[in-house]
């Protein structure tokens, strides 16, 4: 008697704490009485009739996200892989049609996804998939919605977070891209290449301007030494012809000096001979005092001035010529 009792007593609290149980933060338990359902139990510490009422399932209240890779074309019949993410969650107040109404909701779920993406992206180009990817995710979402909303689901959003076009597309698209930045690079080292020469060329134009001002102060000063030089010489008694002639001669040794002072000079003068200074200068003088009788001579020719005969009648004229008698 004693020791049916005691095994009662602990098949009795073994029974008792049965009873009991607990629903964790932020899901839901199903309680089916006789496999009918019987209640939604929340969470905290909570009670069931032992072998009459069981734990049907447990449902995660929490944001839940499913990731759906699709492949498609696009409208240029382009075939990309486009990765979509479903963030959602069951609906506190519709739990008893999440838990009874789907059995499988991620395949309900990647199916309506598989649906709009495939109605939406033939739509557009591949450029436009890449430029619109927000209007395709907005469309999945409003798409979603409506119909897991019957089920106890809320969809909280859709992201199209990759777009992934064939291998080869994507190697075109960056020799498209390259070549378009290569032209836009050549386009600007031409420019740049123009400013230079124009720069350039205005430069160069400044320069010859410069060295010709530069030359014609040269010359300036040079005719303006020469006649001074002349002067000096005229007043010591040297007249002009020998005057000019001493000038030519000592800018000839002064070319002579100058290139032997270079090393590295091939210029040969001629003649080059000791007396080709002397020689040089009695064939200026000689030749100024030439030039100088000729244009006293031409000078003289034009002064002469050449007198017109007077035209005589001739012989017999007058006794031609009679008087007018009065009649």
């Amino acid at each position: 008697m004693g020791t049916a009792f005691i095994i009662l007593l602990v098949l009795g609290f073994f029974i008792l704490m049965s009873s009991f149980f607990t629903v964790k933060q932020q899901s839901s338990v199903i309680i089916e009485r006789f496999g009918k359902f019987h209640s939604v139990r929340n969470s905290g510490l909570q009670l069931k009739i032992p072998v009459v009422d069981r734990l049907a399932g447990r449902v995660n209240l929490k944001i839940q996200q499913l990731d759906v890779i699709i492949e498609t074309k696009t409208k240029d019949n382009v075939f990309i892989k486009m990765k979509v993410s479903v963030q959602f969650k069951v609906i506190q107040e519709k739990v008893y049609d999440a838990f009874y109404k789907l059995e499988y909701p991620h395949d309900q779920i990647t199916a309506y996804v598989f649906d709009v993406v495939r109605a939406e992206v033939p739509k557009l180009k591949l450029d436009d998939v890449f430029e619109r990817k927000d209007d395709i995710a907005i469309a999945v979402k409003r798409e979603l919605n409506e119909a897991m909303t019957t089920y106890g689901y809320d969809i909280i959003n859709t992201l199209v977070t990759d777009i992934d076009p064939d291998i080869q597309v994507k190697n075109a698209m960056n020799r498209i891209n390259a070549a378009d930045r290569e032209k836009t690079a050549a386009e600007f080292e031409a420019e740049s290449s123009r400013i230079r020469i124009v720069a350039k060329a205005k430069a160069e134009a400044e320069s010859k301007r410069l060295q010709g001002q530069g030359i014609a102060d040269q010359r300036r000063e040079i005719a303006r030494g020469l006649v001074e030089s002349v002067e000096v010489l005229n007043n010591v008694g040297i007249n002009s012809q020998e005057a000019s002639a001493l000038i030519v001669v000592t800018q000839h040794y002064d070319t002579l000096q100058a290139i032997g002072a270079d090393a590295n000079s091939n210029l040969i003068l001629l003649p080059n001979s000791p007396q080709a200074g002397s020689d040089m200068l009695n064939n200026m003088v000689a030749s100024f005092t030439a030039s100088n009788q000729v244009g006293e001579m031409m000078k003289k020719n034009n002064k002469k001035v050449v007198k017109p005969k007077p035209i005589q009648p001739q012989s017999g004229y007058e006794d031609d010529i009679l008087p007018e008698s009065g009649q």
